[in-house]
C-alpha cells in the first residue's frame, strides 16, 4: 500500500500544541463592548484553550475575558478561533497569571488521569 492511498485528513499533522481533554467546566465570557456576561461550558479543556458550546457563537477575531471555574476562578485573556453557527466556538488563551496556568495544567493531569483510570476498569 503506497502513501497515496491515505486521506490528506489522515497525513494532517495537529496544529495544536495541547492535547484536549473531554471535560465540561463553568465558564463566564465577557466583551469589552459589554457589561453583561456570557455563562457557559467547555466541551473540551486544555492548556491553550477550550471549545465552549452556544447557540449564538462569537465570530472569529472576538476577544474575550473568561472566568474559568475550577477550585478557585482563573481569569484568562483569550481570542476566539473558530466560529460555528449555532454550535459554539473554538477558543485560544492568550494571557494568563503563572498561578492560573499553574492551577489549571493540575486540574488537566488530575483529569487526565481520572479518565485514564475510568476507561480501566
Amino acid at each position: 500500500m503506497s502513501d497515496a492511498s491515505f486521506s490528506s485528513e489522515e497525513k494532517r499533522p495537529e496544529r495544536r500544541g495541547y492535547r484536549r481533554l473531554k471535560v465540561s467546566v463553568p465558564v463566564e465570557m465577557n466583551l469589552e463592548s459589554s457589561e453583561t456576561p456570557t455563562r457557559g461550558a467547555t466541551s473540551d479543556l486544555s492548556g491553550g484553550g477550550c471549545y465552549i458550546e452556544t447557540m449564538y457563537p462569537f465570530p472569529v477575531g472576538t476577544i474575550l475575558d473568561i472566568k474559568l471555574q475550577l477550585e478557585n476562578t482563573l481569569l484568562i485573556a483569550a481570542t476566539v478561533v473558530t466560529c460555528d453557527p449555532q454550535v459554539g466556538n473554538g477558543i485560544q488563551f492568550t494571557r494568563m497569571l503563572p498561578e492560573d496556568r499553574e492551577e489549571l495544567q493540575m486540574f488537566l493531569d488530575a483529569t487526565e488521569r481520572a479518565q485514564e483510570e475510568k476507561s480501566e476498569t
